[in-house]
């Protein structure tokens, strides 16, 4: 039942007439949980709250897979304008982004161009972007322009995901960059040829890379609402005596709130992932992929 849930909610999140008709109703039935918002103005205020909390924040304007030059641009000024408004504000918020909306698909030329653009305005203002990683077949591309944009950019950083077999192997070759790596077990459906089928071993594996770019001395952004994970990691920092300005949790709006205002008390960084913007269908059909809970918190709202 699980695994026909998730292909379900896999194929609903990348249908185009579903998506379209998302946007024409706005955020309903329970998506505004994870969502903070179709506007920045709205998203900044979200992150206050949580700054109030003594949580911190990376804020990303949703949307992937552009198709035109135009758009591109479009989501690279709305990446700017995010900066520009976290600084204006005074928020405490990284920014996050996709390289699919900066035109990757287009070309690798453009997508630098708009990179370059970001992280000029990012470093202005001492500000830090995370690339998110996306599906398998962009994962090689967003390894190589990362290495390159590292060579020009010390405020840059990007993700990896446990559930692909070669993530051992690039942790190790970016260990020699010094990546600022955030460790995710991986949303996107990929076949078992390149991932790992069940999720034990995903498990296994993201708690080997955890502990393997803590070893190299590098920052690492552990983002999971597994406690198990989380106590793990922090037996094996205490353990190994690794600074805790060497890592931070990182965690989804919306989600496990109260795990993350409790290892804030504890006197842990913790870092909460903030969506927003009018493309939010197919990020909230990947939370629905990944927690059956999330599921069940839907089918309440639609029953009222």
């Amino acid at each position: 039942m699980e695994v026909v849930m998730r292909n379900f909610f896999q194929f609903f999140g990348r249908n185009k007439v579903a998506n379209k008709l998302a946007k024409k109703y706005g955020l309903k039935f329970g998506a505004q949980k994870f969502v903070a918002g179709e506007t920045i103005n709205r998203a900044i205020e979200a992150i206050q709250e949580l700054n109030r909390e003594g949580l911190v924040a990376t804020l990303d304007h949703l949307g992937e897979f552009v198709s035109s030059e135009l758009e591109a641009k479009h989501s690279t000024d709305m990446c700017i304008q995010t900066l520009e408004q976290i600084h204006s504000s005074g928020v405490n918020s990284n920014l996050s982004l996709k390289m699919t909306s900066l035109g990757l698909d287009i070309s690798k030329n453009l997508c630098m161009k708009n990179m370059r653009r970001i992280l000029d305005v990012a470093k202005k203002y001492g500000n830090f972007v995370r690339i998110d990683m996306e599906d398998y077949g962009h994962c090689q591309v967003a390894i190589d322009i990362f290495k390159e944009l590292k060579k020009e950019y010390d405020n840059v950083g990007l993700v990896l995901q446990a559930y692909l077999y070669r993530t051992e192997e690039d942790i190790k070759d970016l260990n020699e960059i010094k990546a600022n790596l955030r460790l995710v077990k991986g949303a996107y459906k990929e076949s078992a040829e390149v991932a790992f089928p069940v999720k034990k071993d995903v498990d296994a594996n993201f708690k080997q890379i955890i502990e393997q770019h803590l070893r190299n001395g590098n920052y690492t952004a552990i983002a999971t609402h597994d406690e198990k994970v989380i106590e793990e990691t922090k037996a094996f920092v205490k353990k190994r005596g690794i600074p805790e300005d060497q890592f931070e949790f990182q965690m989804l709006y919306g989600i496990c709130e109260e795990l993350q205002k409790n290892l804030v008390k504890e006197g842990y960084k913790v870092r909460v992932y903030v969506p927003f913007g009018q493309d939010w269908f197919g990020y909230f059909m990947r939370r629905l992929v990944e927690r059956p809970a999330n599921v069940w918190f839907v089918l309440k709202n639609l029953r009222k």
